[in-house]
């Protein structure tokens, strides 16, 4: 059994314990988990396991395939809890803007938010081009090897950055990986100053990012907004184009939260 998938033998809700639990479970089960499978992780009865996941899966919150009768998360966790601003969801209040940007780049736009110590993208555009950069609504990426991530850290208050610090071990990805410290926060300094973060390759070989924060009205970076592109379609040269084009789009995303 995984750590972090124990059941709590001490809990005042045991049902409410187990149905976490096989949440839990499938989210480290991607390609499904049977009954039997869910049993055997948490130590459960069989007739307990098919009870819950039944209901779960009438209430929308696992899908049941077919073909071998698995179960799999389905995305309501994930929608239902998308951030609002002001009453307002993100997602739409940032829609037109992103729909523009990328129109005009012809490139992938992606909207993300912080997840934990990850980010986890809310929404996307895809880009024009026959070849393009494309990455999946859900997914989860570390902060500190992508444009949106870190024009999230950058802005971050500083207790709440030496707190990521001290939770996330940082490693390399590729060669262009930031994964010292002082490296990370020069490059942190020079994004607040520039106002949009840049990724050379840090997270993926042959990928290309410029990110740039969205802020609440009270300045804390909510999220942040991306442009994905090839390594050949976005030289060096371009960043600050298209570093000027995000923040721009970014703040436009903004304007509708608090407007």
């Amino acid at each position: 059994m995984k750590e972090g998938t124990q059941l709590n033998p001490n809990s005042l809700s045991p049902g409410t314990d187990r149905t976490l639990a096989i949440l839990e479970v499938l989210a480290d089960f991607p390609m499904g988990a049977s009954v039997a499978d869910l049993t055997r992780e948490l130590g459960i009865s069989q007739n307990s396991a098919f009870r819950i996941t039944n209901t779960l899966h009438d209430r929308g919150y696992l899908h049941r395939r077919e073909s071998d009768k698995k179960y799999l998360l389905s995305n309501k966790l994930f929608d239902l809890s998308r951030p609002r601003i002001n009453d307002k969801s993100l997602t739409v209040c940032a829609y037109e803007a992103m729909q523009e940007f990328s129109g005009k780049t012809g490139e992938t736009c992606q909207l993300l938010v912080r997840s934990g110590n990850k980010c986890v993208v809310l929404e996307q555009i895809s880009g024009k081009h026959p070849v393009k950069v494309m990455g999946e609504v859900g997914l989860r990426v570390p902060m500190y090897s992508c444009a949106p991530g870190k024009a999230i850290l950058a802005w971050l208050p500083g207790h709440e950055l030496e707190a990521w610090h001290d939770e996330v071990k940082l490693k390399k990805f590729t060669t262009s990986t930031l994964s010292t410290k002082k490296a990370l926060h020069d490059d942190l300094e020079e994004t607040r100053e520039r106002g949009y973060s840049i990724d050379r390759s840090e997270g993926l070989e042959g990928i290309r990012c410029v990110g740039a924060p969205i802020f609440n009205s009270y300045q804390y970076p909510v999220a942040a907004l991306t442009m994905m592109s090839p390594v050949f379609r976005m030289p060096e040269s371009d960043f600050p184009k298209y570093g000027k084009e995000c923040a721009h789009a970014a703040s436009k995303i903004q304007h509708r939260l608090l407007s």
